[in-house]
């Protein structure tokens, strides 16, 4: 289902599926965000380095590649999506 992204293996994946994103298709249309906040919501598990590697896995980069200004970014849409879901 994910075999074919970045930086998703086993453990990412079935913490995607867990949160029901079942599909590269699904989990693109989301985005990194939404997709990190459904998986925390389901598994207190997920740290920041999977929000990392979602947005690597959807921009084909190596998590690490993530620059610290995307990482920035992705934290304040974080921060803006859950003031709103407030």
């Amino acid at each position: 289902m994910f075999s074919e992204l970045r930086n998703l293996g086993k453990v990412s994946s079935q913490m995607l599926v867990s949160a029901g994103i079942r599909s590269e298709t699904q989990l693109s249309e989301m985005g990194a965000v939404p997709a990190y906040i459904a998986v925390k919501a389901a598994s207190r598990k997920a740290s920041l380095n999977l929000l990392w590697a979602i947005e690597g896995a959807l921009t084909n980069r190596d998590w690490r590649d993530i620059s610290r200004d995307e990482r920035m970014s992705l934290l304040l849409q974080l921060d803006d999506y859950e003031k709103n879901a407030r």
